[in-house]
């Protein structure tokens, strides 16, 4: 291996003999600027369409998983039924006091928009919003037949083990 006169990292050495070895070489020169991108470009290079997750093959496995886990979540998704509630906090409808902290944090902000106390108070006040909004919600699952629900569930799990499934290597053949 011969050194480049640039000081990065010695040139990759391959016979050329092989055409495409030898496009490879250039592809790879060209693209290295000192990063180390071409040394992961260099470890795909052997790779095919079909390896999927850095190991061979498993494309079929890994797009049917997806369609499953996809058709699944979406059917056991549309069986839940989210409903909010009023604001419960010191008592009873009191959303305005939560306000009140994020106004004062946004008209700090207005005077000064560096003022620490004034972004302290804003994030918080936001995140206090947010929190009694999440609080204040109620999740249903709506009532299903037991095949449904048993459906729902195999599509899902059956899915995301195809798709661990396609993770692993395949063998080739």
């Amino acid at each position: 291996m011969a050194k480049r006169k640039t000081g990065h990292r010695p040139e990759l050495d391959f016979s050329p003999e092989a055409p495409e070895i030898k496009e490879r070489r250039h592809f790879f020169n060209a693209c290295d600027r000192g990063l180390r991108v071409c040394d992961i470009l260099e470890l795909m290079a052997d790779r095919r369409f079909t390896d999927v997750g850095g190991t061979s093959g498993g494309l079929g496995d890994f797009l049917l998983g997806f369609a499953l886990t996809c058709v699944g979540g979406y059917l056991l998704t549309n069986q839940v039924i989210v409903a909010g509630s009023y604001w419960n906090f010191w008592g009873g409808n009191t959303f305005g006091i939560t306000l009140i902290p994020m106004l004062i944090g946004v008209g700090l902000l207005f005077r000064d928009g560096r003022s620490v106390i004034g972004w302290l108070l804003t994030a918080a006040g936001a995140l206090f919003i947010v929190a009694g909004v999440l609080a204040n919600m109620h999740i249903y699952f709506q009532p299903t037949s037991l095949f449904n629900t048993i459906v729902m569930l195999v599509l899902l799990v059956g899915g995301l083990g195809l798709i661990a499934r396609a993770m692993r290597p395949h063998s080739t053949g």
